[in-house]
């Protein structure tokens, strides 16, 4: 009786969500100016695109950047200036760049180094939002929904080469659930409009088995009865997040990573923010940047900049720890997901394909603020736990390769009792003059959080920008031209050339493991990549196992802001993420080029090591963590 009570429910709210709601998904869904019409703006602004789309642009010098923020004044300042260099700070440096504003951003550490490159690597609308917006009658959530999912399209169409439609699979143990979870998947298609990726469907017990065939064909003490596959989108984080922050550069932002600001500076008479006084954490080198509004995007640490302006501010964010961990590739097959719909706290556990492993996650806990998260052992077992009883495959706590934490800056609800039932939607304020905040949201919406930043930061500093906002058809670097069959003229055109440990130059094969990731990962800069793998003698793998190239080092330190070991093992190689141990074993060789590239002295090259070695410490997996009293072993 109750199961049909609910299945009833969900039918009738769905309907009447899609009735009430009509007015609103036209809006959304009415964008000033088509995807598919990539120009024809005005000469400046095509001029941008034309760059940004040349794969032989090169970005500005870190020192040409950190020149253009210096030079900025009293009588001649910024129009904005930028605090984190996340995915919604690059976001807004990109967007007001396209709008012919001055921009300068400062990150303290690396692009992407907090929270966007330690997320489930998916660009969703949110499943479980829609579902919390039908049982609850929360038309906030199913706005959150329907703004997400126009935003997933966007994201995937603008940076082609990093993101992709990734089918994800919900196994159901009876049948009241197939019934349940299709109703509320093919919702979520309804919801989703014209931006759909591909339509939801069921699969028999037998058919969801040769798709997965490390799926368990009896749990929860029940036999298979089926699945529903849907499809939401899949990203390489911290790539996509460089990326914006390399477009930003070629539209004419000053982007600076390693750089901190430590002070504000005010007008002395009406106190309000018109720059900050930087260090360059590299060169310990400070300056002043003078700006007519800065905009506070440093994510978790959002609260301790609006201190710096006040320090009486009442905080803004509710931190939530998200755990995740990577397995071997036999977990998951290539090109399915697996969903665990409802854990034993009501969570959802997703187990997903990702660069040639699986990624399994997330947790959600509250958590403190750090530069450098761990995740606790009771976390990576809850992981372990939510999946073992969906799959046929013992799960073993010896089998984790990487394990990370990141922090979620959500957006405190007073009346909240937990971090779960916070919306994840974004808020964007002015508590302190010539100090715009934008919080909260989530990867999906980053380019529509930084469009709401900029038209605040506009309103606040009266700004007189040349364009509107451009970006939600704006192809980020390596993305226009580029094709999913792109590798293989890397393949059939380019060796990679290794030097022997005799020193002696032997040819190898650009094998189409090698070129698919170069393409993957770079899009169409890819061959400037394989070039100097050819070029240089830089063609040999970092580590065992694993597609990445001495060259990518090279090519990162030249053109992507690469500046540190950590720099490329978490976020222009994602190899501190996939194998904690392979790259241990490749940083030798990575700070030797890097000191080449950057003229490191050895001691130098020294504090590189440690410094890797602490932040790889970090990543709990299995030779590096304590798990005896786990029953995962």
């Amino acid at each position: 009786m109750a199961t049909s009570i609910r299945l009833r429910r969900l039918g009738a709210t769905a309907a009447t969500f899609v009735v009430a709601t009509g007015g609103a998904y036209l809006t959304l869904r009415d964008p000033s100016v088509s995807a598919s019409d990539r120009g024809g703006g005005p000469p400046a602004l095509d001029s941008i695109r034309s760059k940004i789309g040349d794969p032989f642009a090169v970005v500005p010098s870190r020192a040409v950047q950190e020149s253009a923020l210096i030079g900025s004044s009293p009588v001649n300042p910024l129009d904005i200036l930028v605090i984190g260099g996340g995915a919604t700070g690059c976001g807004v440096a990109l967007d007001a760049a396209t709008r012919g504003l001055r921009v300068g951003l400062v990150e303290r550490d690396d692009f992407s180094s907090g929270t966007s490159s330690r997320s489930t690597k998916l660009i969703h609308g949110g499943v479980r939002y829609l579902e919390k917006a039908v049982f609850n009658l929360d038309y906030g959530q199913l706005k959150l929904v329907f703004h997400a999912l126009e935003e997933r399209k966007q994201v995937i169409e603008n940076a082609p080469h990093l993101c992709h439609a990734l089918p994800c699979m919900t196994p159901c143990f009876d049948w009241f659930e197939v019934v349940y979870f299709w109703m509320g998947l093919k919702l979520y298609d309804l919801v989703a409009g014209r931006r759909l990726l591909h339509l939801s469907r069921y699969y028999s017990a037998q058919e969801s088995v040769e798709l997965f065939p490390t799926l368990a064909r009896n749990g929860k003490e029940k036999s298979l009865k089926g699945t529903v596959v849907y499809y939401d989108g899949q990203m390489n984080d911290s790539r996509l997040n460089v990326g914006l922050a390399c477009t930003a550069a070629l539209a004419g932002a000053s982007v600076l990573n390693h750089a901190e600001v430590i002070s504000f500076l005010k007008e002395e008479a009406s106190e309000r923010i018109i720059g900050g006084r930087i260090r360059d954490n590299l060169s310990g080198q400070e300056f002043d940047t003078y700006a007519k509004v800065v905009v506070n995007a440093a994510g978790p640490f959002c609260d301790s900049v609006r201190k710096m302006a006040d320090n009486d501010a009442k905080p803004m964010i509710c931190p939530s720890s998200g755990v995740h961990i990577v397995l071997p590739d036999y977990y998951s097959p290539e090109g399915m997901g697996l969903i665990v719909p409802k854990t034993k706290d009501g969570r959802v556990v997703f187990m997903l394909p990702w660069l040639g492993r699986t990624v399994a996650g997330t947790t959600d806990s509250n958590t403190s603020i750090t530069m450098l998260p761990e995740p606790h052992e009771d976390e990576i077992q809850f992981i372990l736990d939510a999946i073992c009883d969906y799959l046929n495959v013992k799960v073993r706590r010896t089998d984790v390769l990487s394990a990370w934490s990141g922090i979620r800056p959500l957006a405190t609800d007073p009346k909240a009792k937990n971090t779960e039932s916070i919306s994840r939607d974004h808020v964007v304020c002015e508590d302190f003059p010539g100090l715009v905040t934008i919080t909260g949201g989530k990867w999906t919406t980053y380019r529509s959080m930084a469009e709401d930043a900029v038209d605040a930061a506009i309103k606040s500093g009266k700004l007189s920008p040349n364009y509107t906002c451009s970006t939600h058809n704006l192809r980020l670097i390596g993305g226009d031209g580029w094709d999913p069959a792109s590798f293989t003229v890397l393949a059939q055109q380019y060796v990679r050339m290794k030097k022997t440990y005799s020193g002696k130059v032997v040819p190898g094969v650009m094998d189409t493991a090698a070129a698919k990731h170069l393409s993957r990962a770079y899009g169409t800069m890819a061959e400037r990549v394989a070039a100097i793998a050819q070029n240089e003698n830089l063609g040999k793998r970092l580590a065992h196992g694993y597609p990445f190239l001495e060259a990518e080092v090279a090519y990162c330190a030249r053109n992507e802001y690469c500046e540190s070991a950590v720099d490329f093992i978490a976020r222009r190689s994602r190899l501190a993420f996939l194998d904690t141990d392979a790259a241990g074993r490749a940083l030798p060789r990575i700070i030797d080029i890097l000191a080449s590239e950057h003229n490191w002295d050895k001691s130098r090259k020294k504090q590189e090591v440690k410094k890797a070695k602490e932040f790889l410490e970090t990543f709990k997996s299995a030779k590096n963590a304590q798990f005896h009293d786990g029953k995962h072993k």
